[in-house]
């Protein structure tokens, strides 16, 4: 959203851009060089590296549902830029992780060299191991909730969502499916088992942004279901986006390299049902979002705006 001129903005590209922008000056003020009360100091070299893969670039669209989520319910505030600070932390150290030589070795992201590259391996598993350990302890926060039990339950569900159940369990059927162990071919998977791999990878962290939301608002059961149901789909929905990016865009626009789904033989929708099937099921995925949010009428038109966003998004 950086250099755009405010006079053409809409106003779901102008409340995108507003939220970036204090979620980036939040984790700006999180990622300081002066230690913590409660810390004996910061490395240098280290802050440089996690402000490197953090600081200075993306959509910050995880915070954002976190936020939108939350006030849709009325919880908007600092505990959700918090929460949804916490949640971008993971999914930065997620990147710097993914970048590295053992696992995508990638040279760009958002346009610049990635941490490895910027600084080294060993800087840059150290960087991905504090933005994740700092995650936590910014979602632990008082000041992310006043009720502690509401807390604990945003912390749990962010484990789950980033852990061995979600995000670093789709890593590793992801690297099973490109055919990292055994004879070292690619498996040919399935519909529903290259859903269940994106469900895990990608979409655990989406959809956590929005269960975040739903319980710092203190959704009923119902609200919740609807609120966790938008988050599943619209995850889905930035996958297949997402796939179809790396079929037909460039690394100049992507900011990272494109095409190498394809070139690591990745099995994704796309692969299995073409481009023009991965559109109809995009656009399938958008209605069953607008579907979820029907019964908050206008409250919910900027994360209905969301889901188009994601589906037709060029980078």
């Amino acid at each position: 959203m950086a250099g755009m001129d405010a006079s053409s903005q809409t106003p779901f590209s102008a409340r995108l851009a507003a939220i970036a922008a204090d979620t980036e000056a939040l984790l700006g003020r999180l990622l300081a060089d002066e230690p913590l009360a409660s810390e004996t100091a910061r490395p240098k070299r280290l802050m440089d590296a996690m402000r490197h893969a953090v600081l200075g670039g993306g959509k910050r669209l995880r915070p954002f549902l976190v936020v939108e989520s939350a006030t849709l319910l009325g919880a908007g505030g600092e505990g959700a830029a918090l929460a949804g600070a916490a949640l971008e932390l993971v999914h930065c150290y997620s990147l710097v992780h993914d970048d590295l030589p053992a696992m995508d070795n990638d040279d760009l992201r958002r346009g610049r060299p990635t941490v490895h590259k910027a600084f080294d391996d060993a800087t840059a598993i150290l960087a991905g191991d504090a933005l994740l350990t700092l995650a936590f302890d910014v979602a632990a926060r008082p000041e992310v909730h006043a009720d502690p039990a509401v807390r604990n339950a945003v912390v749990l569900e962010l484990a789950r969502a980033a852990g061995l159940g979600g995000m670093v369990g789709g890593q590793m059927f992801d690297l099973a499916a490109e055919g990292r162990f055994d004879d070292g071919k690619p498996l040919k998977l399935s519909e529903e088992e290259i859903l269940r791999l994106q469900a895990m990878k990608t979409g655990a962290l989406l959809r956590f942004a929005c269960r975040a939301g739903a319980l710092l608002g203190q959704a009923d059961a119902d609200t919740y279901a609807r609120i966790d149901r938008f988050g599943v789909v619209i995850g889905q929905a930035f996958q297949i986006a997402d796939d179809l990016l790396d079929v037909e865009s460039d690394t100049a626009t992507l900011g990272k390299a494109a095409g190498k789904d394809a070139a690591a033989g990745k099995g994704t929708l796309v692969s299995i049902l073409g481009i023009e099937g991965a559109r109809k099921r995009l656009s399938a995925l958008v209605d069953d979002a607008d579907a979820a949010l029907a019964p908050f009428g206008a409250k919910a038109d900027t994360l209905r705006a969301t889901a188009h966003f994601i589906a037709e998004r060029k980078t």
